[in-house]
């Protein structure tokens, strides 16, 4: 996707036996939050479970009144005021999400949208493809800090018809702040449990004919021990964190504008062994991830017109010291190219319609580079592809939009997927109707075609893994437009599923079904107050009818926001996240355990003594719950973290000097 685009507007684990109780809480939570919505006052203003335009779900900023697709915002305001540190934390009791994090800060974190696998979910940072081209081709979200981010748009559903493969589950898409007016200066800085400490700065300007910005970030801690420390386990294994991350843009005529954009962090993470399950040693993993990127952008025909050019290159390298495994390096990069020309144009004379046309053509090339004491591996592999979508929008009403995509690859089938969406407003009722059907492909991964170890053999002749799914719901605004809510349904059948466990990799026969219901609400209740929650119900069976693993049944997650005193100087969020009981994947022999669901209750308290200075608190897992994430990983206690953000404007404080 165009970088600039954005500028447009196991045994079961000894959880608590409290985690029940709250468990059953959380439905009569989301009644409370319904109920309360009745005392609204009627200055207090609309919520929405969307900002006005989203830009994933068609490749271009559209409103959201418009959209069939099933999404969630996550805004950096929420960010800030919750003063997240990790992505993945965002996350966390969204409709449709779930997060498995291994063990501590740092420590390899999974996140998988409708029951799809993690790596058929596919994450973009500025528009850039992220998911590492080398081994799993999923986006490992531990080493993701929620840096000067301005929004992370979740869309859900097969998305392979703009985005090609890996978008089986959906799209994160994360999308940075950009420059704008007089120049920012933020920091900030804190210390807290585990001897963690994290600063942040950034500076950012912009003005008619450019727009810059510049951002960094540290995060260090000594975390925990990896392997559980209810099993025996007592090492700490810390973790480092370097991030920087940079954008421009130059606007030298009115209708053209060039865009500019890199980012390189570094990671080091000590981890533990695992053979029938996870112990202490000294392994760590160091990775180190680059990424570059350039547009440029042509309007004509007075806007109706848009024409953008990209390339990008993005390279994730890891250097693993295994223990008693040995050590090796994986160097997995991506080069794409891609043109997209969009029409936006209006039939207002004959009916009342407007129409947005769009054509693209992309060129992706992956290549690996593996160095072990059992291999020395460089492949690569390369693919074109062609899509095109059709929106129609009929009197303000009736929205569809349709598109295809052929893929042209040069090691395996070619693939054709397809989707059509379509969202009707009943301003009537204050309703909407929204539905949306597609196709997806995930393609084999470079590991699993050619192999890089002394255990495992590639499969030159695996297939693509095939996907359909559908949606429908509906968006209702209740008491007035108070409170806003919205309910989905949803089915995914995923095909010639992959088998990476063993000797080599296969094409399972069958079909993996997957069917669940996703429930979002969000009220303000005051001015100042404003609670949201959502719950997610799904079932996941492979083809012989066995739960997949890591995917609960039940989770559900409920926040509040309430700020206050003059000027809404002072603010409390707490969030509370529950994940119902789910399988994972024990070894020796292979076999199957059930971890146990937990309750995660997270707050944060902030007050900004003025306008360039603000003190915070955060309080996590503050019910001291004792559960894994992955079998016999352990995960941290109770924890406290306190600090100061920083924020000024050079000019005004040198004009106040003089």
């Amino acid at each position: 996707m165009p970088f600039d685009r954005f500028d447009d507007p196991v045994t079961p684990n000894r959880a608590r036996r409290r985690t029940g109780f709250l468990c059953r809480a959380l439905p009569a939570a989301a009644l409370t939050v319904a109920a309360a919505a009745t005392a609204y006052s009627a200055e207090t203003p609309k919520p929405s479970l969307l900002p006005e335009t989203v830009v994933t779900a068609t490749r271009m900023a559209t409103p959201s009144r418009e959209i069939g697709s099933s999404i969630t915002v996550v805004t950096g305001e929420e960010l800030a005021r919750r003063k997240i540190s990790f992505v993945s934390d965002a996350l966390r009791g969204l409709p449709g999400v779930t997060v498995n994090r291994t063990s501590t800060r740092g420590s390899f974190t999974e996140v998988r949208l409708r029951g799809a696998e993690a790596n058929q979910t596919l994450v973009l940072i500025d528009g850039m493809k992220v998911n590492d081209p080398a081994l799993s081709s999923q986006f490992d979200f531990a080493n993701l800090l929620a840096t000067e981010i301005d929004r992370i748009e979740v869309l859900r559903g097969p998305q392979s018809v703009l985005y090609g493969s890996d978008a089986v589950g959906g799209v994160i898409n994360i999308i940075t702040k950009r420059g704008a007016g007089t120049p920012v200066v933020t920091a900030s800085a804190g210390y807290g449990s585990f001897n963690t400490v994290e600063t942040k700065s950034g500076v950012r300007a912009g003005g008619k004919r450019y727009k810059v910005f510049l951002g960094g970030s540290y995060y260090r801690t000594d975390g925990i021990s990896a392997a559980a420390a209810d099993r025996g386990n007592s090492e700490s294994d810390p973790y480092r964190n370097r991030t920087i991350n940079a954008n421009a843009a130059f606007r030298p005529w009115d209708i053209l504008q060039l865009s500019l954009g890199g980012r390189w962090r570094r990671g080091k993470q000590e981890t533990d062994a695992f053979t029938t399950t996870a112990v202490d040693d000294d392994s760590f993993t160091d990775s180190v991830e680059r990424s570059g990127q350039a547009e440029i952008k042509l309007t004509l025909l007075d806007g109706m017109w848009e024409n953008r050019l990209s390339g990008s290159l993005f390279e994730n390298e890891l250097d693993n010291d295994g223990g008693a495994f040995g050590a090796s390096n994986t160097t997995g990069n991506r080069r794409k190219w891609q043109y997209q020309t969009d029409f936006i144009f209006e039939t207002r004379e004959t009916v009342a319609s407007k129409h947005t046309a769009t054509f693209g053509v992309e060129n992706e090339r992956n290549r690996v580079r593996a160095q072990s004491a059992f291999s020395d591996v460089d492949r690569s592999i390369e693919s074109q592809s062609y899509f095109g979508q059709y929106q129609i929008g009929l009197f303000d009403r009736f929205f569809v939009t349709g598109g295809g995509r052929f893929d042209d690859n040069d090691l395996f089938e070619d693939t054709t997927t397809y989707r059509v969406t379509g969202a009707i407003q009943i301003p009537e009722t204050n309703s909407k109707l929204h539905a949306s059907i597609g196709t997806a492909v995930k393609n084999p991964t470079l590991f699993e075609l050619f192999g890089f170890t002394s255990t495992f053999t590639g499969n030159p002749n695996l297939q693509s893994e095939t996907a359909r799914g559908f949606d429908v719901g509906v968006e209702q605004k209740l008491f007035d437009g108070r409170l806003v809510g919205d309910a989905t349904f949803f089915q995914n059948r995923i095909d010639n599923l992959i088998q990476g466990f063993g000797s080599t990799a296969t094409n399972l026969s069958g079909t993996t079904r997957i069917t669940g219901v996703e429930l979002a609400a969000r009220a303000r209740l005051t001015e100042g107050l404003e609670v949201s929650g959502s719950y997610t119900w799904m079932t996941t069976k492979d083809a012989a009818g066995t739960q997949l693993v890591r995917r609960p049944r039940h989770a559900a997650g409920v926040k509040v926001d309430y700020r206050f005193l003059e000027e809404k100087r002072a603010n409390i969020s707490v969030d509370l996240n529950f994940n119902g009981p789910q399988r994972d994947n024990a070894f020796g022999p292979f076999r199957q355990e059930t971890l146990g669901g937990y309750v995660l209750l997270n707050a944060v308290a902030s007050y900004r003594v003025s306008d360039q200075v603000e003190l915070f608190v955060r309080a996590e897992n503050l019910l001291n719950q004792s559960y894994e994430e992955v079998y016999t990983f352990g995960t941290p206690g109770i924890s406290a973290f306190g600090g100061v953000r920083i924020r000024f404007e050079p000019a005004t404080l040198l004009k106040g000097k003089g």
